[in-house]
């Protein structure tokens, strides 16, 4: 069937009674039916202008097509009653289409749900998105990112803030965006939302938040409805779709993170594979959106969460639960202003196609042996000198980091560097201050030994910025 033809059943939820609704079969044979009514009306005229007037069987060439194209409409009128009756999706009576507009209607100011029974009636079915431009590798996607942001929105971004926030994007479902106010944190999330045609939702969070009805909505004893949050009803939303899905949580940690996230962190390191559901109601009832079952929707892989953090005396500080879980990025720099001169324009790309983006960039790139060994002993003399280490969870995600951002464009140095500056280095943070500072020029000894002289330029500009802090 053409994606162009609604159902009987998209019909009815859609409420257009007169909507098309025929297959292609349904189609061919009408349009046939309208070309056979032009061309006999054109003959009728040719006739009765004619001379000649007679309209019985008398052995002209014209009258023969004239009769001929009579049995054709004929012929047609047949197969199309035919096809309609054995077509499995036949329209609906009237009577049938206004007593299932009015069940709709019914369950809809019975359900708990309203506004999630409307992106129900506006969806219907899922859908694909087209992948415009067909990218190549993830390095092309973070230039024409960039030059749209430079020449479109007239954000200016380095390219390699641009290849570490795509290359966060394809490491993990959650990216924490931190540094000094104005530097671009719900800008550059808002402006990617802008750059692949849908929008980003940004969520003011609020210092009261402590749980997860919060972000997700509760039930009014009053109005005996869910009050439905704009975060409820993108989720619900990116389950009709494969759209890439952002939402940006302002000011992340105005309240706890571990409070009102804390299901989220927990669903989001399951595997893609596995289906996550998030539990929006002690139970189901008949009225309640079709995509939820029992009270739980899915939490679909084409969400991202970014949220952006402020560090000053009105936060808290974020917890290790969460930064282990997240990607980070830190905007601390402004970019010069430029021109790309390249006419950049919006794209369409898909989560899946995102998706295969990042599996091509393993394929190609990987963490290598002198890589593998340098972790190795620097997690040593961490444990040895200062008492810290990093677990499983952070090793996966340098060995899946490495390899998107080398094929953004970048080293396999500079991705070492960008993620155990961040990762890593922060654990130093929960140390004594004193010892740690009467240990810094010996940890930055080490940075040059085991990577090279001045290699790890963000690793040492962390420790540095450290030191002035304690």
């Amino acid at each position: 069937m053409s994606k162009k033809v609604k159902t009987s059943t998209e019909r009815i939820e859609k409420g257009n009674y007169l909507g098309w609704p025929f297959a292609l079969t349904h189609g061919t044979i009408l349009v046939c039916c309208a070309i056979t009514i032009v061309l006999l009306v054109v003959m009728l005229i040719a006739m009765l202008t004619a001379p000649y007037q007679k309209f019985y069987f008398d052995g002209r060439p014209i009258v023969f097509v004239f009769f001929g194209l009579i049995a054709l409409f004929i012929f047609l009128l047949v197969g199309l009653a035919l096809v309609h009756i054995f077509s499995k999706d036949q329209m609906p009576t009237y009577d049938e289409f206004k007593r299932a507009q009015n069940k709709l209607a019914y369950l809809r100011n019975k359900s708990r749900f309203p506004e999630l029974m409307d992106l129900d009636k506006e969806c219907v079915k899922f859908t694909n998105e087209v992948n415009e431009p067909a990218f190549e590798s993830l390095q092309t996607l973070c230039d024409a990112f960039r030059n749209y942001n430079a020449d479109v929105l007239h954000l200016y971004y380095t390219i390699d803030d641009i290849r570490k926030f795509i290359a966060s994007l394809g490491t993990s479902k959650i990216m924490i965006l931190q540094g000094m106010s104005g530097t671009g944190k719900t800008s550059i999330a808002t402006a990617f939302g802008k750059f692949i045609n849908n929008s980003s939702t940004v969520v003011p969070v609020q210092p009261m938040w402590k749980e997860k009805s919060d972000l997700l909505g509760y039930y009014n004893e009053f109005t005996g409805k869910f009050n439905e949050t704009t975060i409820l009803k993108k989720l619900y939303e990116a389950n009709y779709s494969d759209k890439i899905f952002i939402i940006v949580l302002d000011e992340m940690n105005i309240a706890r993170v571990e409070y009102y996230f804390s299901e989220f962190l927990s669903l989001l390191e399951l595997p893609p594979t596995s289906e996550r559901t998030l539990s929006i109601a002690s139970n189901g009832q008949e009225s309640d959106p079709k995509l939820m079952d029992h009270g739980r929707i899915i939490l679909p892989n084409n969400v991202w969460f970014l949220g952006t953090a402020n560090n000053d005396d009105s936060t808290f500080a974020i917890s290790d639960k969460v930064y282990d879980r997240a990607m980070v990025m830190n905007l601390n720099n402004r970019a010069s202003s430029f021109d790309s001169g390249t006419n950049p324009q919006s794209v369409h790309i898909s989560e899946t196609r995102f998706k295969e983006l990042v599996a091509a960039s393993k394929s190609k790139y990987s963490l290598s042996k002198e890589g593998i060994q340098r972790i190795k002993d620097l997690d040593n003399y961490l444990i040895s000198t200062f008492q810290i280490t990093f677990g499983n969870r952070i090793m996966g995600q340098i060995r899946n980091y490495v390899p998107i951002y080398m094929d953004c464009g970048g080293t396999e140095n500079q991705a070492l560097d960008d993620i155990i500056s961040k990762k890593i280095l922060r654990k130093l943070e929960a140390q004594n201050p004193i010892y740690v500072k009467n240990k810094s020029v010996e940890l930055i000894a080490k940075f040059d030994e085991i990577f090279g002289q001045d290699v790890m330029e963000n690793s040492i500009g962390y420790i540095n910025t450290l030191l002035t802090n304690l």
